[in-house]
């Protein structure tokens, strides 16, 4: 599905990473596999640190700490808010909606907007086109979209598949509507017929979790994991990814009637180094133009990755200059959405801890 909005803008990411750091080295010693093993797992995915929110700290948490940031620092006012976005597949509660958990806590006004979005891997892109779709309304000025995620409870530390490359994270993202005529081409699609191929087998109404459920079992590469912890068929994930974003960039692109060479950047969701590159070279850009990092510094995490992705490698950059970027999600659901749009002479557009 091809999507078209015309003068919305982002103008402003910030990015919360908790504080505590776990190397790959701390944790070889869980998987059933040599060091050697590990060690060649590590320098073919990219894999070194991650980041991983302390115990009993929620999604909600790192929002939280990250819009008392923005509003301690005058970099947005409570009343300025129109609509409020949580996405995540990690929510404090089945019931009530974590948005609304978010805008109780800092007593934001009533006559607004508070949506949960159950979405992952592609929800940055799906959360900024759920925004530009709401900045349509005369009454709708500002959203705040919060893209958060604390996946790591639900990996199971004996999963060499999964465990490495989960990250906690958050992403706050001001999107409001622009004075300057622009124009932002988007695309979206989905498949559920594969939506297994990433799951939480157990936890939801379908099934509860129990003592059985949480009976670890060993699959047949050796890793070990219950049906609390997520699952992850990486091969089919990876043949997925470059059988459907590689064309899905090129009808972006045409459609917008952009050549590759014009975009300053793609900043894709980060599954792995290893699948970034391939996914570069498929697209025929350079891999710098791709940036692979974040995985290796900070964890997968989810749909947060791309917010992070800018505000770690651009930071400042973004300031005072603008740039033609195309942003990627792809994963879990299936889904898998681009965006090409300007970004650029952000108010603010940095990391912080927590």
């Amino acid at each position: 599905m091809d999507l078209k909005f015309k003068n919305k803008k982002i103008s402003g990411i910030l990015s919360i990473l908790p504080s505590t750091i776990v190397k790959f080295e701390d944790e070889m010693a869980y998987y059933n596999f040599s060091a050697a093993k590990s060690l060649k797992l590590k320098m073919a995915m990219g894999y070194n640190t991650h980041r991983i929110a302390k115990n009993g700290q929620c999604s909600s948490d790192l929002c939280i700490h990250g819009l008392q940031y923005l509003f301690d620092n005058g970099l947005l006012g409570k009343e300025e808010i129109d609509a409020l976005l949580f996405v995540s597949q990690s929510p404090d509660y089945f019931m009530p909606p974590t948005s609304n958990v978010i805008q109780g806590h800092f007593g934001l006004k009533s006559d607004m907007i508070c949506l949960d979005i159950n979405q992952g891997c592609a929800g940055f892109e799906i959360g900024l086109i759920q925004s530009f779709m709401l900045l349509e309304q005369e009454s709708i000025n500002k959203v705040v979209l919060m893209n958060a995620d604390v996946l790591s409870p639900k990996v199971s530390k004996r999963d060499r598949n999964s465990n490495p490359l989960i990250g906690d994270a958050a992403a706050i993202t001001i999107v409001e509507k622009s004075d300057i005529p622009s124009t932002i081409h988007a695309n979206v699609k989905m498949d559920g017929s594969n939506a297994l191929a990433l799951t939480i087998p157990a936890g939801g109404f379908r099934l509860p979790c129990s003592p059985e459920t949480a009976q670890m079992e060993e699959d047949a590469a050796g890793n070990f994991r219950s049906k609390d912890n997520l699952v992850m068929k990486g091969d089919d994930v990876f043949n997925f990814v470059m059988r459907e974003v590689p064309p899905m960039i090129h009808h972006l692109l045409q459609i917008a009637e952009v050549h590759k060479e014009d975009v300053s950047w793609f900043m894709f969701h980060q599954p792995n180094k290893f699948m970034l590159n391939k996914l570069a070279d498929a697209i025929k850009v350079p891999r710098e133009k791709m940036p692979s990092n974040i995985v290796e510094n900070f964890g997968n995490s989810s749909g947060a990755t791309v917010p992070v992705n800018i505000s770690y490698n651009l930071g400042e950059s973004l300031l005072s200059s603008s740039a033609k970027i195309c942003l990627a999600g792809f994963g879990v659901g299936l889904t898998w959405s681009s965006i090409l749009m300007d970004i650029g002479n952000l108010n603010f557009n940095k990391t912080i801890n927590f």
